[in-house]
């Protein structure tokens, strides 16, 4: 069968077979588990059917019927080619799962004149070879470009530096070149699969940079085994770059991890998974509040979820003002004297939960304006918002899966965000780091501080228009152009205003 071959696809030379069953086989994790109800197509998971037709009438409309009839999306059709009595098809097909893809190949196969000759993984053939390269910025044309590139031209500019270090930031790449350092013990959904397999979200990363900021960034994938050695490995690379971003990092690792280089280094450290989900949370609370009427410092924010994300969160509202925040965990809600707080949620028992409330989260929810969910699936329940205080915002962020899905509380909650793209008001992280590197690296920042953080979130609430504001809009799409620059022309004056500037 079609998936037998993808299995095996690292050993195909021909560069057409690739597919997620090795993948799954490894970790025993699928981004969307097969028969999963919350799956639907996606281009996550297209395929690229090559397919057998006999060259007589309809055809091609039992081809796409069947598709149909078993939930693939038809994205398009690239043209045929006519040999003898039949015709080969290029059909392009969202689906839900490696096992729906198996299961539209099925469906084809079991027409009559109709067969699969191959199917290629199209996520898998956008890695193939890696999402990077590097490219020259300037022209080598003759030896005079040599000369002034290379020997003996570059002493000079070598010797400049030496004498005055902070010119590396005016004359090399560490102007506009950020690391991508994980060693992935917290990958995405997937968990503790390591630094090689934690690579392709890395370049993503990189990828990502580069296209809506102009940020030029590598990933740094580390085989270490403790917080420390990533410590020391960062600071011995920190020379050649002009800013770190953190992701991947497991918690509570990743915070001693960030707070060592922040202390250790005269460059922009940045986690992404505490600090781009919070500022972009931050940033549709405030339209959430706009359309709602309520005010920040009366409002009592609940934060499933204690990792890197539900801490940059607390903190982060904290800091913008609001009254009273409540973080809870697997064990219910963080308070003083609870037993297993490890040293960040000490920080938070002694911050945050002003009326020492203890119980589950559905305790903390009883009279509660804003829900952030930053944990896992199916967490909270209808009961849970309806318990919550009149017109609740309820950002279920969790992914791919949602604490509790945006449909089961249509007619609860005034506000609902998600992680997802298919759902309105997606949370999405590429709507601030690359803005707040850009500014940073424009205002020669040497820190990234919670002003600069607070700046940005406003600065992506703002990208929405008054009159486009509504309970479906509260945040801009991550394509939305106009977004980094208004972010790093705020970030960048934060910068200023904070004193973390090198000029």
């Amino acid at each position: 069968m079609i998936w037998d071959l993808i299995s095996r696809a690292p050993e195909n030379k021909s560069g057409t077979l690739f597919g997620l069953t090795a993948l799954s086989r490894h970790t025993g994790v699928l981004p969307f588990a097969p028969g999963d109800s919350m799956s639907r197509p996606t281009a996550a998971f297209s395929a690229t059917l090559e397919v057998d037709l006999a060259h007589e009438p309809g055809t091609l409309g039992r081809l796409c019927t069947a598709i149909g009839d078993v939930g693939g999306n038809i994205r398009s059709l690239r043209g045929f080619s006519v040999t003898g009595g039949s015709l080969r098809e290029e059909v392009v097909v969202d689906a839900a799962s490696e096992a729906h893809v198996q299961e539209i190949c099925d469906a084809v196969n079991g027409l009559e004149g109709i067969s699969v000759i191959t199917a290629v993984d199209r996520t898998f053939k956008i890695h193939e070879g890696g999402k990077l390269e590097t490219v020259s910025r300037i022209p080598l044309r003759d030896a005079d470009d040599l000369s002034m590139a290379y020997t003996p031209g570059v002493a000079r500019v070598c010797m400049a530096i030496h004498e005055d270090e902070s010119s590396s930031h005016d004359f090399t790449i560490r102007k506009n070149t950020v690391a991508i350092v994980s060693d992935g013990t917290a990958v995405l959904g997937l968990g503790d699969i390591g630094p090689a397999a934690a690579m392709p979200v890395m370049e993503g990363k990189a990828l990502l940079f580069k296209e809506f900021a102009g940020v030029d960034a590598f990933p740094i994938c580390l085989d270490v085994e403790t917080p420390e050695q990533i410590v020391e490995t960062v600071i011995r690379l920190a020379p050649t770059f002009g800013g770190v971003n953190l992701e991947d990092i497991a918690a509570p690792g990743a915070f001693e991890v960030e707070e060592a280089l922040r202390d250790a280094l005269d460059i922009p450290v940045f986690h992404d998974d505490q600090h781009g989900t919070a500022v972009v949370a931050l940033a549709a609370l405030e339209n959430a509040v706009r359309i709602t009427g309520k005010t920040f410092n009366n409002l009592r924010c609940v934060i499933l979820g204690a990792g890197a994300a539900g801490v940059a969160c607390a903190k982060i509202l904290l800091g913008r003002g609001i009254g009273d925040v409540i973080v809870c965990d697997r064990q219910g809600t963080i308070h003083p004297g609870r037993d297993g707080l490890n040293s960040s949620k000490e920080w938070l028992a002694h911050n945050t939960n002003v009326e020492k409330i203890a119980g589950s989260v559905g305790d903390a929810m009883a009279g509660a304006d804003v829900f952030m969910g930053l944990s896992g699936p199916g967490l909270v329940g209808r009961d849970d918002v309806a318990a919550m205080a009149d017109q609740p915002i309820v950002f279920a962020m969790a992914n791919p899966d949602p604490e509790i899905l945006p449909e089961e509380i249509g007619d609860l909650a005034a506000i609902v965000a998600t992680g997802r793209s298919d759902y309105p008001n997606q949370i999405n992280n590429v709507l601030a780091f690359p803005g707040i590197f850009r500014g940073a690296f424009d205002a020669g920042a040497c820190d990234i501080t919670e002003g600069m953080k607070i700046a940005a979130a406003s600065a992506i609430a703002a990208a929405v228009p008054s009159d486009d504001l509504s309970p479906e809009l509260i945040i801009p799409t991550a394509f939305d152009r106009s977004v980094v620059p208004a972010v790093s022309a705020a970030v960048a004056m934060a910068a200023q205003n904070d004193g973390v500037t090198r000029n």
